[in-house]
């Protein structure tokens, strides 16, 4: 019988202990609102959410190697007798050959980004634009604290209800593919904040990252539109200066879609006609998602790594599929 499961401490235990092919994004598995796959005796977990006729699945499935594929097939044959169809989004290098292995069509999205701690640094001329944003936005008075959800619950949801009419008319707030603030699985999340007069001028919320890399992804992040430019990198430098001190090794910066696209990073059989469409999103998908603005801001930071991230489709790679992924992030 096939059981939801229902608690955050279940999911979480199972992405710490097996993150999926290393999936920076893993800990978007807890958030509010998914739906979880499990099969009894077997270990692992598969996450997902059902829009129109698809189930569109979050990465692999969260299981050692020797359950991953049977519980990819007994979650195959589920979408079937619900009469839906699979397409999975941001299926790493590993899952993506071993779905292209089971039959599915799989093709690169875009990519993540990540920061080596170890190795990081601002300085140099490299980064002086960079610098001196910071800087004005602590002489204009901002101060920056690590900071306790419950206690300043009602100001992050105030930022919120100011910042998303800056993204255009009729913009929704994005689910599934982002984190989230608040819920049961809020306090392995840590929220950093920046304070101009004792108010909130803007945030940052980092969600723990496990895996080879582990580490924190810088997530969700939202200012004040009324104040200068720099307060979210300072409140980005502050907490790296916080990881850096805890030898904290990896920030990550998670996925931008449309990004990092390399013909060379294809699998055997991936669709021509669907690279082609995801060359032109980058090029003029901005109404879709702000992918060039995403990928700008996470350049600033000298990122260590780049890590192609793929979708993978029942039969061949179709946009009515790949829609029903935006669908099931609220951006559609």
């Amino acid at each position: 019988m096939i059981t939801a499961v229902e608690t955050t401490e279940y999911v979480r235990n199972t992405i710490m202990e097996y993150a999926s092919a290393d999936n920076p994004s893993s800990f978007l598995a807890m958030s509010q609102g998914n739906s979880y796959f499990i099969s009894p005796g077997r270990k692992g977990v598969i996450v997902y959410r059902a829009t129109g006729r698809y189930f569109v699945q979050f990465g692999g499935p969260f299981a050692p190697e020797e359950s991953y594929r049977e519980l990819l097939a007994e979650f195959v044959a589920f979408a079937k007798e619900q009469e839906r169809e699979i397409v999975a989004v941001q299926l790493q290098r590993a899952d993506a050959l071993t779905y292209a292995d089971c039959g599915f069509s799989v093709s690169q999205i875009g990519a993540s980004y990540a920061v080596d701690l170890e190795t990081f640094t601002l300085a140099g001329t490299r980064f002086m634009q960079l610098r001196n944003k910071i800087s004005r936005a602590l002489r204009n008075g901002l101060t920056i604290i690590e900071a306790d959800y419950d206690e300043w619950q009602a100001s992050v949801e105030e930022i919120d209800r100011l910042w998303l009419p800056l993204k255009g008319e009729g913009k929704r707030q994005l689910e599934f593919l982002v984190g989230q603030c608040g819920g049961p699985a809020q306090r392995y999340r840590r929220l950093f904040i920046g304070l101009v007069d004792g108010k909130m001028a803007g945030y940052i919320l980092y969600s723990p990252v496990y895996g080879s890399r582990p580490g924190w992804m810088h997530d969700l992040s939202r200012r004040r539109p009324d104040l200068s430019p720099g307060v979210m990198e300072a409140i980005n430098k502050a907490a790296i200066d916080k990881f850096q001190e805890e030898g904290v090794r990896w920030l990550h910066f998670g996925f931008t879609p449309f990004t990092g696209l390399d013909e060379k990073l294809e699998l055997p059989g991936s669709s021509p006609a669907f690279r082609w469409f995801m060359s032109f999103l980058w090029e003029h998908g901005e109404a879709v998602y702000p992918a060039a603005t995403q990928l700008d801001y996470k350049r600033k930071w000298n990122q260590s790594i780049v890590l192609p991230e793929y979708a993978a489709f029942q039969g061949p790679a179709s946009i009515p599929a790949f829609v029903h992924i935006f669908r099931a992030c609220n951006a559609l």
